[in-house]
């Protein structure tokens, strides 16, 4: 379970960041309002992971995804440029996330 909401909580994590984008430094107020929803909810998805997993996995594992599905939602929703470099190294982020999950160091 705490993997289920480790992941979703690097998905929301990718929320806070459009929306922050959006926001043009706080100065809308939905985009603004959403960037606190999606930091509260990314923020307390990861607090309840660290209950049960070690924060080296955890971390790098929220970063990932957040980093990744920021990227390619900034791509689409944003159409931010995106090079063969970016998908590759995307590439790399999420089989390092795979990787520390199926290496079972994130199992207490």
């Amino acid at each position: 379970m705490a993997w289920i909401v480790l992941i979703v909580s690097g998905v929301l994590e990718a929320g806070w960041a459009l929306s922050l984008k959006e926001s043009h430094g706080f100065t809308r107020l939905w985009p603004s309002v959403w960037f606190v929803v999606f930091a509260v909810a990314s923020f307390a998805g990861l607090s309840f992971a660290l209950r049960s997993l070690p924060v080296g996995v955890a971390y790098g594992v929220w970063v990932g995804v957040g980093a990744a599905t920021t990227a390619v939602a900034a791509a689409i929703m944003l159409h931010e440029r995106m090079s063969v470099l970016t998908v590759t190294s995307l590439v790399l982020i999420v089989a390092g996330v795979v990787g520390l999950q199926l290496s079972g160091s994130g199992h207490a």
